[in-house]
Protein backbone atom coordinates (compact mmCIF):
# COMPACT_ATOMS: atom_id res chain seq x y z
CA UNK A 1 0.00 0.00 0.00
CA UNK A 2 1.02 3.57 -0.94
CA UNK A 3 1.44 6.44 1.35
CA UNK A 4 -0.91 8.17 -0.74
CA UNK A 5 -3.78 5.08 -0.52
CA UNK A 6 -2.75 5.00 2.94
CA UNK A 7 -3.35 8.65 3.49
CA UNK A 8 -6.68 8.59 1.77
CA UNK A 9 -7.83 5.35 3.87
CA UNK A 10 -10.58 6.29 5.68
CA UNK A 11 -10.54 4.87 9.45
CA UNK A 12 -13.46 4.68 12.24
CA UNK A 13 -12.84 6.43 15.43
CA UNK A 14 -16.10 5.90 17.05
CA UNK A 15 -18.98 3.18 16.17
CA UNK A 16 -22.32 3.70 17.08
CA UNK A 17 -25.84 3.35 15.95
CA UNK A 18 -29.09 5.64 16.83
CA UNK A 19 -32.43 3.32 15.41
CA UNK A 20 -33.82 5.64 12.72
CA UNK A 21 -37.57 3.89 13.60
CA UNK A 22 -39.42 1.90 15.11
CA UNK A 23 -39.13 -1.74 13.83
CA UNK A 24 -35.59 -2.73 13.51
CA UNK A 25 -34.16 -6.06 14.98
CA UNK A 26 -30.67 -5.80 13.46
CA UNK A 27 -28.84 -2.94 11.96
CA UNK A 28 -25.10 -3.79 9.82
CA UNK A 29 -22.70 -0.68 10.58
CA UNK A 30 -21.66 0.23 7.25
CA UNK A 31 -17.65 -0.35 7.19
CA UNK A 32 -17.45 -0.27 2.87
CA UNK A 33 -13.65 -0.62 2.75
CA UNK A 34 -13.12 1.19 5.89
CA UNK A 35 -10.99 0.37 8.60
CA UNK A 36 -11.27 0.43 12.77
CA UNK A 37 -9.24 2.54 14.00
CA UNK A 38 -7.16 0.51 17.08
CA UNK A 39 -8.45 2.31 20.19
CA UNK A 40 -11.56 3.67 18.49
CA UNK A 41 -14.40 3.66 20.59
CA UNK A 42 -17.85 1.69 20.69
CA UNK A 43 -20.65 3.05 22.29
CA UNK A 44 -23.73 0.68 22.79
CA UNK A 45 -26.80 2.44 23.95
CA UNK A 46 -28.99 0.64 26.64
CA UNK A 47 -32.09 -1.50 24.67
CA UNK A 48 -29.09 -2.41 22.13
CA UNK A 49 -26.07 -5.32 21.72
CA UNK A 50 -23.30 -5.43 19.28
CA UNK A 51 -21.41 -8.31 18.25
CA UNK A 52 -18.31 -8.09 15.88
CA UNK A 53 -17.83 -11.12 13.01
CA UNK A 54 -14.82 -11.75 11.24
CA UNK A 55 -14.99 -13.24 8.29
CA UNK A 56 -17.85 -15.28 8.97
CA UNK A 57 -17.11 -15.97 12.49
CA UNK A 58 -18.89 -14.70 15.34
CA UNK A 59 -16.08 -12.88 17.66
CA UNK A 60 -17.38 -10.29 20.52
CA UNK A 61 -19.87 -9.35 22.09
CA UNK A 62 -20.80 -6.52 23.96
CA UNK A 63 -23.82 -4.98 25.93
CA UNK A 64 -24.77 -1.26 26.83
CA UNK A 65 -21.61 0.75 27.57
CA UNK A 66 -18.89 2.81 26.13
CA UNK A 67 -15.28 0.77 25.43
CA UNK A 68 -11.96 1.69 24.08
CA UNK A 69 -11.30 -1.31 21.06
CA UNK A 70 -8.29 -2.82 22.01
CA UNK A 71 -7.01 -6.43 22.30
CA UNK A 72 -8.31 -6.63 26.38
CA UNK A 73 -11.86 -5.39 24.79
CA UNK A 74 -11.63 -7.85 21.55
CA UNK A 75 -10.14 -11.09 23.23
CA UNK A 76 -12.02 -13.77 21.05
CA UNK A 77 -11.32 -11.15 17.84
CA UNK A 78 -7.60 -11.28 18.79
CA UNK A 79 -7.08 -14.56 19.27
CA UNK A 80 -8.87 -15.06 15.85
CA UNK A 81 -6.90 -12.38 13.75
CA UNK A 82 -3.46 -14.03 16.17
CA UNK A 83 -3.05 -10.19 17.05
CA UNK A 84 -0.08 -9.65 19.95
CA UNK A 85 -0.80 -7.70 22.87
CA UNK A 86 0.78 -4.48 21.38
CA UNK A 87 -1.09 -4.47 18.23
CA UNK A 88 -1.21 -0.37 16.58
CA UNK A 89 -2.54 -0.98 13.30
CA UNK A 90 -6.13 -0.48 12.10
CA UNK A 91 -8.18 -3.66 11.91
CA UNK A 92 -11.64 -4.53 9.76
CA UNK A 93 -14.22 -6.64 10.87
CA UNK A 94 -18.40 -6.46 10.65
CA UNK A 95 -20.39 -4.68 13.31
CA UNK A 96 -23.82 -5.30 14.15
CA UNK A 97 -25.94 -3.29 16.01
CA UNK A 98 -28.58 -4.92 18.02
CA UNK A 99 -32.29 -3.80 19.36
CA UNK A 100 -33.24 -5.25 22.17
CA UNK A 101 -35.75 -3.38 23.59
CA UNK A 102 -39.38 -4.72 23.80
CA UNK A 103 -41.23 -5.38 20.38
CA UNK A 104 -44.80 -4.40 21.44
CA UNK A 105 -48.13 -4.79 20.11
CA UNK A 106 -47.55 -7.83 17.74
CA UNK A 107 -50.74 -8.70 16.74
CA UNK A 108 -51.52 -12.90 16.13
CA UNK A 109 -54.45 -14.72 14.93
CA UNK A 110 -55.66 -17.90 13.43
CA UNK A 111 -55.84 -17.65 9.07
CA UNK A 112 -58.31 -20.81 9.63
CA UNK A 113 -59.81 -22.11 12.44
CA UNK A 114 -57.86 -24.84 14.73
CA UNK A 115 -60.03 -28.17 15.06
CA UNK A 116 -59.86 -29.11 18.82
CA UNK A 117 -61.47 -32.08 21.04
CA UNK A 118 -64.38 -30.38 23.56
CA UNK A 119 -65.77 -32.30 26.40
CA UNK A 120 -68.91 -31.15 26.40
CA UNK A 121 -69.13 -30.39 22.69
CA UNK A 122 -67.08 -32.93 20.86
CA UNK A 123 -64.64 -31.75 18.48
CA UNK A 124 -65.27 -27.97 17.38
CA UNK A 125 -63.12 -25.40 15.01
CA UNK A 126 -62.23 -22.34 17.19
CA UNK A 127 -60.68 -19.26 15.80
CA UNK A 128 -58.69 -17.00 18.03
CA UNK A 129 -56.40 -13.75 18.24
CA UNK A 130 -54.52 -11.63 20.49
CA UNK A 131 -51.01 -9.65 21.15
CA UNK A 132 -47.62 -10.63 22.61
CA UNK A 133 -44.09 -9.16 22.97
CA UNK A 134 -41.12 -10.50 22.74
CA UNK A 135 -37.09 -8.80 22.72
CA UNK A 136 -33.79 -9.78 20.96
CA UNK A 137 -32.40 -12.01 24.03
CA UNK A 138 -29.23 -13.94 22.85
CA UNK A 139 -27.98 -11.83 19.51
CA UNK A 140 -25.30 -14.10 18.63
CA UNK A 141 -28.38 -16.78 18.03
CA UNK A 142 -30.43 -14.45 16.50
CA UNK A 143 -27.33 -13.26 14.18
CA UNK A 144 -26.60 -17.49 13.17
CA UNK A 145 -29.85 -18.70 13.10
CA UNK A 146 -31.89 -15.61 11.69
CA UNK A 147 -30.72 -11.85 10.54
CA UNK A 148 -27.67 -13.46 8.94
CA UNK A 149 -25.11 -11.16 7.45
CA UNK A 150 -28.59 -8.80 5.79
CA UNK A 151 -28.09 -5.51 6.45
CA UNK A 152 -31.55 -4.61 7.91
CA UNK A 153 -33.68 -7.16 9.63
CA UNK A 154 -37.25 -5.83 10.73
CA UNK A 155 -40.17 -6.42 12.67
CA UNK A 156 -42.18 -7.63 9.64
CA UNK A 157 -39.41 -10.22 8.45
CA UNK A 158 -40.10 -12.71 11.47
CA UNK A 159 -43.73 -12.37 11.65
CA UNK A 160 -44.94 -15.07 9.92
CA UNK A 161 -42.74 -17.61 11.37
CA UNK A 162 -43.66 -16.06 14.96
CA UNK A 163 -47.69 -16.59 14.01
CA UNK A 164 -47.52 -19.78 12.67
CA UNK A 165 -45.30 -21.30 16.07
CA UNK A 166 -47.99 -19.61 18.19
CA UNK A 167 -51.01 -21.55 16.52
CA UNK A 168 -49.09 -24.77 16.68
CA UNK A 169 -48.19 -24.33 20.65
CA UNK A 170 -51.84 -22.78 20.80
CA UNK A 171 -52.90 -25.93 19.03
CA UNK A 172 -51.42 -28.36 21.68
CA UNK A 173 -52.29 -26.20 24.66
CA UNK A 174 -56.01 -26.60 24.22
CA UNK A 175 -54.87 -30.65 23.48
CA UNK A 176 -53.62 -30.63 26.97
CA UNK A 177 -55.93 -28.00 28.96
CA UNK A 178 -59.32 -30.07 29.01
CA UNK A 179 -61.44 -26.63 29.48
CA UNK A 180 -64.24 -26.57 27.83
CA UNK A 181 -65.17 -24.04 25.37
CA UNK A 182 -68.00 -22.27 27.07
CA UNK A 183 -65.69 -21.83 30.26
CA UNK A 184 -62.42 -20.55 27.93
CA UNK A 185 -63.82 -16.84 27.75
CA UNK A 186 -63.70 -16.66 31.84
CA UNK A 187 -59.83 -18.48 31.30
CA UNK A 188 -58.50 -16.37 29.09
CA UNK A 189 -55.53 -15.25 31.18
CA UNK A 190 -54.68 -18.92 32.67
CA UNK A 191 -54.68 -19.96 28.85
CA UNK A 192 -52.73 -17.06 27.46
CA UNK A 193 -49.89 -17.67 30.36
CA UNK A 194 -49.96 -21.85 29.68
CA UNK A 195 -49.04 -20.58 25.76
CA UNK A 196 -46.46 -18.62 27.02
CA UNK A 197 -44.59 -21.14 28.67
CA UNK A 198 -45.04 -23.39 25.17
CA UNK A 199 -43.75 -20.46 23.59
CA UNK A 200 -40.75 -19.31 25.39
CA UNK A 201 -38.47 -22.47 24.46
CA UNK A 202 -39.67 -22.07 20.80
CA UNK A 203 -38.35 -18.31 20.65
CA UNK A 204 -35.26 -18.93 22.68
CA UNK A 205 -34.18 -20.87 19.66
CA UNK A 206 -33.85 -17.64 17.67
CA UNK A 207 -31.91 -16.24 20.37
CA UNK A 208 -35.82 -14.12 21.08
CA UNK A 209 -36.90 -13.99 24.75
CA UNK A 210 -41.50 -13.24 24.80
CA UNK A 211 -42.38 -11.07 27.09
CA UNK A 212 -45.91 -11.35 27.89
CA UNK A 213 -48.87 -12.63 25.71
CA UNK A 214 -52.70 -12.09 25.33
CA UNK A 215 -55.47 -14.38 24.73
CA UNK A 216 -57.70 -11.49 23.80
CA UNK A 217 -60.66 -13.19 21.81
CA UNK A 218 -61.78 -16.94 21.14
CA UNK A 219 -64.69 -17.82 19.46
CA UNK A 220 -66.36 -20.55 16.92
CA UNK A 221 -66.82 -19.95 13.20
CA UNK A 222 -69.86 -18.15 11.93
CA UNK A 223 -72.06 -21.28 11.35
CA UNK A 224 -71.29 -22.88 14.81
CA UNK A 225 -71.87 -19.65 16.45
CA UNK A 226 -75.49 -19.42 14.94
CA UNK A 227 -76.30 -23.47 16.74
CA UNK A 228 -74.80 -22.30 19.85
CA UNK A 229 -76.76 -19.10 20.21
CA UNK A 230 -80.02 -20.97 19.24
CA UNK A 231 -78.89 -23.77 22.21
CA UNK A 232 -78.55 -20.82 24.59
CA UNK A 233 -82.04 -19.13 23.75
CA UNK A 234 -83.59 -22.89 24.21
CA UNK A 235 -81.74 -23.05 27.83
CA UNK A 236 -82.74 -19.70 28.22
CA UNK A 237 -86.69 -20.30 27.55
CA UNK A 238 -86.24 -23.58 30.09
CA UNK A 239 -89.72 -24.59 30.39
CA UNK A 240 -91.86 -25.17 26.55
CA UNK A 241 -95.42 -25.20 28.27
CA UNK A 242 -94.95 -21.94 30.27
CA UNK A 243 -93.44 -19.85 27.50
CA UNK A 244 -96.28 -21.37 25.27
CA UNK A 245 -98.72 -20.23 27.21
CA UNK A 246 -97.25 -16.53 27.33
CA UNK A 247 -97.04 -16.57 23.27
CA UNK A 248 -100.53 -17.54 23.33
CA UNK A 249 -101.80 -14.90 25.73
CA UNK A 250 -99.46 -12.08 23.74
CA UNK A 251 -101.19 -13.50 20.12
CA UNK A 252 -104.92 -13.26 21.19
CA UNK A 253 -105.18 -9.44 21.65
CA UNK A 254 -103.09 -9.42 18.15
CA UNK A 255 -105.27 -11.88 16.28
CA UNK A 256 -108.45 -9.94 17.52
CA UNK A 257 -107.29 -5.99 16.19
CA UNK A 258 -106.43 -7.83 12.88
CA UNK A 259 -110.38 -8.33 11.94
CA UNK A 260 -111.48 -4.42 11.57
CA UNK A 261 -112.84 -2.21 13.31
CA UNK A 262 -116.60 -3.11 14.04
CA UNK A 263 -117.70 -5.41 17.13
CA UNK A 264 -118.77 -7.98 15.25
CA UNK A 265 -115.06 -7.82 13.49
CA UNK A 266 -113.40 -7.86 16.97
CA UNK A 267 -115.24 -10.91 18.31
CA UNK A 268 -114.87 -12.68 15.39
CA UNK A 269 -111.34 -11.96 15.58
CA UNK A 270 -111.27 -12.34 19.46
CA UNK A 271 -112.83 -16.11 18.61
CA UNK A 272 -110.11 -16.88 16.35
CA UNK A 273 -107.46 -15.51 18.70
CA UNK A 274 -108.85 -18.02 21.38
CA UNK A 275 -109.35 -20.96 18.93
CA UNK A 276 -105.35 -20.81 17.75
CA UNK A 277 -104.53 -20.34 21.64
CA UNK A 278 -106.76 -23.57 22.21
CA UNK A 279 -104.83 -25.58 19.38
CA UNK A 280 -101.43 -24.45 20.22
CA UNK A 281 -101.87 -25.25 24.17
CA UNK A 282 -103.67 -28.81 22.59
CA UNK A 283 -100.69 -29.14 20.72
CA UNK A 284 -98.43 -28.68 23.41
CA UNK A 285 -100.26 -30.91 25.69
CA UNK A 286 -100.48 -33.62 23.76
CA UNK A 287 -96.00 -33.29 23.07
CA UNK A 288 -96.20 -33.09 26.79
CA UNK A 289 -98.12 -36.19 27.21
CA UNK A 290 -96.03 -37.74 24.96
CA UNK A 291 -92.60 -37.38 26.49
CA UNK A 292 -93.67 -37.97 29.80
CA UNK A 293 -94.89 -41.27 28.75
CA UNK A 294 -98.63 -40.82 30.35
CA UNK A 295 -101.48 -43.65 28.94
CA UNK A 296 -103.36 -42.55 25.61
CA UNK A 297 -107.33 -42.77 26.13
CA UNK A 298 -109.03 -43.40 28.95
CA UNK A 299 -111.28 -46.85 29.02
CA UNK A 300 -114.30 -44.54 28.76
CA UNK A 301 -113.39 -42.98 26.04
CA UNK A 302 -112.46 -46.79 24.41
CA UNK A 303 -115.95 -47.90 25.14
CA UNK A 304 -117.51 -45.02 23.72
CA UNK A 305 -115.66 -45.48 20.30
CA UNK A 306 -116.61 -49.27 20.60
CA UNK A 307 -120.52 -48.50 20.76
CA UNK A 308 -119.84 -46.15 17.86
CA UNK A 309 -118.98 -49.32 15.72
CA UNK A 310 -121.35 -51.04 13.56
CA UNK A 311 -121.76 -54.79 12.26
CA UNK A 312 -124.95 -57.08 10.15
CA UNK A 313 -127.67 -59.10 12.06
CA UNK A 314 -126.97 -62.55 11.01
CA UNK A 315 -130.67 -63.35 10.60
CA UNK A 316 -132.28 -59.85 9.31
CA UNK A 317 -128.86 -58.53 7.67
CA UNK A 318 -129.59 -54.75 9.00
CA UNK A 319 -126.90 -53.31 10.67
CA UNK A 320 -126.36 -52.67 14.13
CA UNK A 321 -124.27 -51.70 17.45
CA UNK A 322 -121.62 -53.87 17.67
CA UNK A 323 -122.09 -54.72 21.12
CA UNK A 324 -125.70 -55.08 20.65
CA UNK A 325 -126.58 -59.01 22.07
CA UNK A 326 -130.18 -58.18 19.76
CA UNK A 327 -131.57 -57.32 16.93
CA UNK A 328 -133.66 -54.16 17.46
CA UNK A 329 -135.39 -55.31 14.00
CA UNK A 330 -135.73 -58.54 14.38
CA UNK A 331 -135.13 -59.57 17.51
CA UNK A 332 -132.34 -62.40 16.74
CA UNK A 333 -129.95 -63.01 19.12
CA UNK A 334 -126.58 -62.28 18.33
CA UNK A 335 -123.29 -64.42 19.17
Amino acid sequence: MSLRDFISKQFIDVIDWVEPEDGILAYRYPMQDREIQNGGKLTVRDSQKALFVNEGKVADAFGPGLYTLNTQTLPILTYLKNWDKAFQSPFKSDVYFFSTRMQTDQHWGTQNPITIRDKEFGAIRLRGFGIYAYHVDDAKTFYSKVSGTRDLYRVEDLEGQLRNTIVAKMTDTFAVSQIPFLDMAANQAALGEKIKEQMTPALAEFGLALDNFVVENLSLPDELQKILDQRISMNMIGDMGKYTQYQVAQSIPIAAGNEGGGGVGVGAGLGAGVAMGQAMMDAVKKSTTSESGAPGPTAAAASSAASTETKFCQECGKPIPRNSKFCPECGKPQG
